[in-house]
């Protein structure tokens, strides 16, 4: 079955060949527990075909629009990264490697999906807040921020009486 994110693998002759995609929100409403909901990304494959093996350079450069960590508003947030696959010929499927996968000799064609969400996700950084502004100063819904250091304690020098207990029975040991 030909989709729009497959190579072919079958009737490929040795040598180097290269592919463009573009990933958008469609490609995102195939998973449904996403955080990434949409995005306009391109990613270029470049297959290097050897008799035993293919090695694809898997480049994905675009923006995804995301949930601040901070605020909760949605933001574009950059994605370029490069990724390398190692395709092995085998009499079945192992993809216990992230970076090296084995498919049956007779297979047709490979599917990318999971592998351009995969290196999508891991391009993301760990901590996603709006980006600040030339001067410094932060992007995030203002509002928002707001009613967050409404919430904010702002003297925790206080003792609590229910530690003191528990602190002298530390410090006698």
């Amino acid at each position: 079955m030909s989709g729009l994110y497959f190579i072919p693998i079958s009737g490929l002759k040795e040598g180097r060949h290269s592919y463009d995609f573009e990933i958008n929100k469609k490609f995102f409403e195939q998973f449904e527990e996403s955080e990434v909901k949409e995005g306009a990304l391109t990613a270029v494959i470049e297959a290097d075909k050897r008799s035993t093996h293919i090695d694809l350079t898997i480049r994905i450069k675009g923006f995804v629009t995301i949930s601040c960590d901070r605020c909760l508003g949605a933001f574009g947030q950059p994605v370029d990264c490069e990724n390398r696959l190692l395709v092995k010929f085998g009499k079945g499927y192992d993809e216990s490697d992230p970076d090296l996968i084995t498919i049956p000799a007779d297979e047709n064609e490979l599917d990318l999906n999971q592998y351009f969400y995969e290196y999508i996700l891991l391009a993301l950084p760990i901590q996603r807040v709006h980006p600040n502004d030339k001067n410094g100063n932060s992007t995030c819904d203002p509002e928002m921020l707001d009613k967050l250091k409404e919430h904010i304690v702002s003297d925790e020098s206080e003792n609590d009486p229910r530690w003191d207990e528990l602190k002298k029975l530390m410090n006698n040991n």
